[in-house]
């Protein structure tokens, strides 16, 4: 195994600066002496300082003596301020690079600039240099930052110290674009390009990338960024103790590089770890730390990445087992990225050890087979519903997936209704029973139409325990007879005789409703026993009589409807829904023989009433009189707007 280290690797100027000139007070000192927040991202580091005795505060206000510490990062300007005013000394370990952008800052702030600073809004040394412009500039951190920045007269431009090159330039120049006069200060630190170059450079070279620092380092992260770019195995580790001593073993030519806030004994550790890699001892006690695996072994193993055909899994073998798309599950739709993500410990099944090319060919959709068949056979004993997805309509049926096992539902059980087109239920989740299972021959036949029959009885349980004459419920029109309406309660199926459909005549059902409607009804009557009910829709209506007493009287005109012609006269429905008559003598001042010489069946027309007789329930009509000059439909008497008539449904239908 060939080690690269980077030359430039560990602490930078700034952050060294730091460690030295805390570590001599801390020596020195015998004042209490604090941090305002951690001197550097690296863990190990702010524990050793903090076992010399320096603590880490977050508000100087929260002490009143001893000596404060500024980390390299810097501060905001009114923080400077409110420390030296108080009764603590400052130690100012601000980093000089950063230093010297809270000068420009200010100065030009002070000009009438507007700050744009390019790097992350969270970090320290970003909140400390924005502090140096009152708290006013524009933080901009990717592209569409740079896109919402609006338009400005005049714009200085800097950036976060350990910012990539790339990423600063692609952004100032977006930000150019913006002003009308632009300054732009590249104020990325020399020793963080150095760092970066010199990454990128060993990334390209080497089967392996070791990146040591801190986990929420900015600069160390940056560095990770920059490796993944050339080199496909990176490593991202804190200490020698997070290496991947299996894994690595796998690479032939391993880079090492490290933040800028990764102390040197950190990196040296590392460094000597990777060293006895090379020493034939500790290869072989590594080699026999693998778990040992054998084909048709269920394995746990923990997502290394996943890509749209493919999951990577590390097994804790000499080599990471891969698992085809095909071997995820036997649903054609499912993609990788839907069922894992990196970092998932998942349960494996070893199909093969080697693949030709070195890796370990595995199966999840194996191991959920032999999970499912288990519950397949709990849910079938215990005549438990199931979930099942409809993959396809195929000869005889549905072809489904039931916890990640082929099924089949017949068409004579996917409901208690006729389906003339299967085919709507594909990719469609289904509830069903299964009635026959057979482990041995891999035969799992499920119905839907027991669980809907069972919910049908359920309802039709409900329903006979509610049910009560004169109530008014609500139902779907289901069928259509010579004699009447079939109205389903839910569960159970009421009709609507003809006679109790209107309250005018009609000759078929489908006058008045049709097959879909919802309606409300009245229940007329019900027998359990015989699985009866008796329904009616006008009962659920004004009486036309009543709403024509209501609204009509003697001598009003009005309009109507010819509906039948008989040789002494014809029979005219107004708005009520009543029929009247009209004698032949009323029909014209003209002589006429029979109706039919001037009206047909459907005609509007306009009648007046001449005659009400009240106890026979008959209305005399006149069209001849409402022949006169002038005359005008009288208007009726106002009803309540809640109340519906016949008429409403005839026009309405």
């Amino acid at each position: 195994m060939n080690i690269i280290i980077a030359d430039n690797a560990g602490f930078c100027f700034g952050v060294k600066r730091a460690i030295d000139i805390s570590l001599q007070e801390l020596e020195t000192s015998n004042n209490n002496i604090y941090s305002l927040g951690p001197l550097i991202h690296n863990a190990q580091a702010v524990e050793l300082l903090k076992m010399k005795g320096l603590d880490i505060i977050e508000n100087p206000e929260k002490v009143n003596k001893g000596k404060i510490i500024i980390r390299s990062h810097g501060i905001p300007m009114d923080i400077d301020n409110k420390i030296k005013k108080s009764n603590l000394e400052m130690i100012d370990c601000t980093c000089p690079y950063v230093k010297s952008i809270h000068k420009k800052v200010g100065d030009y702030y002070k000009q009438g600039y507007h700050i744009v600073i390019i790097g992350d809004p969270n970090h320290p040394e970003i909140i400390g240099i924005n502090g140096w412009c009152n708290n006013t500039a524009y933080i901009i951190n990717s592209e569409e930052d740079a896109i919402r920045l609006a338009d400005m007269d005049k714009i200085c431009i800097v950036s976060q110290t350990t910012n990539t090159q790339e990423k600063f330039n692609s952004l100032s120049k977006m930000v150019q674009n913006k002003g009308k006069e632009v300054i732009i200060f590249n104020t990325i630190c020399n020793a963080t390009n150095l760092r970066q170059e010199t990454c990128k450079e060993i990334s390209k070279k080497v089967n392996a990338m070791i990146v040591i620092g801190g986990y929420h380092s900015s600069n160390t992260n940056k560095l990770v960024e920059i490796s993944k770019k050339y080199c496909k195995n990176v490593f991202h580790v804190e200490t020698y103790k997070d290496l991947p001593l299996q894994e690595l073993l796998k690479f032939n030519t391993i880079g090492i590089t490290a933040g800028a806030s990764t102390p040197d004994w950190i990196i040296k550790e590392v460094v000597e770890t990777m060293d006895n890699l090379n020493n034939n001892e500790m290869m072989e006690a590594i080699e026999n730390s693998f778990t040992r695996i054998h084909r048709g072994d269920i394995i746990k193993g923990k997502v290394i990445f996943v890509t749209n055909n493919e999951v990577m899994v590390n097994i804790n073998y000499k080599s990471d087992g891969i698992i085809d798309r095909d071997e995820l599950s036997n649903d054609p739709d499912v993609k990788p990225r839907d069922l894992y993500k990196e970092g998932d410990e998942i349960q494996v099944f070893v199909v093969r050890l080697d693949d030709g090319e070195g890796n370990v060919v595995l199966s999840t959709k194996r191991v959920d087979a032999i999970k499912g068949w288990d519950e397949l056979e709990n849910a079938f004993n215990n005549k438990e519903r199931i979930e099942c997805k409809v993959l396809n309509s195929v000869k005889g049926g549905l072809a489904v997936l039931v916890n990640g096992i082929n099924g089949f539902m017949p068409a004579s059980q996917v409901s208690v209704n006729f389906v003339s087109d299967l085919n709507v239920y594909k990719g469609k989740t289904l509830i069903g029973k299964i009635i026959d299972f057979d482990r041995e021959k891999k035969r799992v036949i499920l119905s839907r139409r027991e669980v809907e029959s069972e919910e049908v009885l359920n309802k039709r349980k409900e329903l006979w325990a509610s049910i009560e004459v004169n109530s008014i419920v609500e139902g779907i029109v289901q069928r259509l007879t010579d004699f009447g309406a079939f109205v389903d309660l839910g569960g159970v199926d009421g009709l609507i005789h003809i006679s109790d459909l209107s309250w005018f005549r009609v000759k078929h059902p489908s006058e008045v409703v049709k097959i879909g409607d919802r309606v409300q009804v009245k229940i007329l009557n019900f027998d359990k026993e015989k699985n009866r009910i008796s329904l009616g829709l006008k009962q659920t209506l004004p009486e036309p009589w009543k709403l024509f007493s209501e609204n009509r009287k003697l001598g009003d005109v009005t309009e109507g409807k010819v509906v039948n012609l008989l040789d002494f006269g014809a029979f005219v429905r107004l708005e009520e829904g009543v029929d009247g008559l009209v004698h032949v003598s009323q029909i014209s001042k003209e002589h006429i023989n029979k109706p039919a010489d001037k009206l047909k069946i459907g005609d509007k027309v306009t009648v007046k009433i001449i005659d009400i007789n009240e106890e026979e329930r008959r209305i005399s009509l006149s069209i001849k009189d409402t022949l006169e000059d002038n005359i005008e439909v009288s208007e009726p008497i106002k009803k309540d707007e809640s109340e519906v008539t016949i008429e409403d449904i005839v026009a309405k239908n």
